[in-house]
């Protein structure tokens, strides 16, 4: 390969293929609307994904793609809608025009909607159930379709990534926990939640680059084999806190009740799709990507989310001793659950 296209490369998941392809002997270029800084081994093009003259200038000569960018599930609809689906169509547009030979799409089981089957194998057939999974079935019919141009696309469906700069949701437990106090659970907490650490995705990425066609041109989960109750993982994190809270029950019907109401009225950032989640066992089929690929997840989710939770608390403890006070913030707004701190 003359180069690697990374898109979204200055997000948690593209920085994260750009210090590994760059670490593996690869030419990476990268594409996102942040500014960045070229070095060896690496250069960098600042530019919107929906820009065809940007990405035609980044895929010059490219002997693969990997699209990471996407908009996430607490955008507006529209801008989900522009930045996932056109966003990869332009992506692709500009592959086929440059000749790319190999496309590797960051789709997510949020395509699979709420599966009522679990573990959820590829074969489970699309279900998207709001504005974010199904631009996410959008863009993944627009990647399966470019085969037909002959290039390899694989797509990989991670399951929700955790590591170093994780923010979201996981934001919201951090602080809450390194500020001691306890964390609440829609019903017992009981489900099981899979999830993935970032560097295991990143793995993945790496093995469909270089996989022969016939393996690579394929639809795989990715997601970590080891993983308890979400009640577990969240404990973990409690206790790395060091303050003796534990993990707190909400009854289940009226603490969904009440955030579906604050979620429409925009006071809070949790939205529907993540309510229902957290209330029943959310967990893929791996085997696939075992077998074909050669994928053997190293971490677990308690793994993934104690070093997430270790790489924000160095940050918040830097913020609190070098900016007046101040923590990381919460790219959720955590809106009127930030109030809520004070009964737990």
């Amino acid at each position: 390969m003359v180069s690697v296209v990374v898109t979204g490369a200055r997000g948690m998941l593209g920085a994260s293929v750009v210090e590994r392809l760059a670490g593996d002997g690869y030419d990476v270029v990268g594409v996102d609307l942040r500014p960045g800084d070229d070095r060896p081994g690496y250069r960098h093009v600042t530019g919107d994904i929906r820009d065809a003259s940007v990405l035609g200038e980044a895929m010059a000569g490219a002997g693969a793609v990997v699209h990471c960018a996407a908009a996430l599930p607490s955008y507006p609809v529209e801008q989900i809608q522009s930045i996932t689906v056109d966003g990869a169509r332009t992506v692709l547009a500009a592959a086929a025009a440059a000749k790319v030979p190999r496309v590797v799409h960051i789709s997510s089981t949020a395509v699979y909607g709420l599966p009522d089957r679990v573990p959820t194998r590829e074969d489970y057939g699309y279900a998207p159930v709001d504005p974010y999974s199904r631009a996410k079935v959008e863009a993944e019919q627009l990647a399966v379709a470019h085969r037909d141009t002959g290039a390899v696309v694989p797509v990989l469906r991670p399951k929700t990534f955790l590591g170093p700069g994780r923010m979201g949701l996981f934001s919201m437990l951090f602080q809450w926990a390194h500020e001691g106090r306890n964390f609440p659970v829609l019903g017992d907490g009981s489900v099981r939640i899979q999830m993935l650490h970032v560097a295991d995705l990143v793995e993945a990425i790496t093995l469909v680059l270089t996989a022969p066609a016939s393996v690579a041109n394929d639809t795989y989960n990715i997601a970590a084999v080891e993983f308890g109750s979400l009640r577990q993982d969240f404990q973990a994190v409690l206790d790395a806190a060091g303050h003796g809270k534990r993990v707190v029950a909400l009854p289940a019907r009226p603490a969904r009740a009440a955030l579906g109401l604050l979620e429409r009225a925009r006071l809070s950032p949790v939205y529907g799709r993540l309510l229902h989640k957290l209330m029943a066992d959310s967990y893929v089929d791996t085997r696939k990507a075992t077998e074909r690929l050669g994928f053997v997840p190293r971490r677990s989710n308690q793994d993934a989310i104690l070093q997430a939770f270790e790489s924000w608390r160095g940050r918040a403890e830097q913020a609190t001793t070098t900016n007046g006070g101040r923590t990381s913030q919460d790219p959720w707004r955590q809106g009127v659950l930030a109030a809520a701190k004070v009964f737990f």
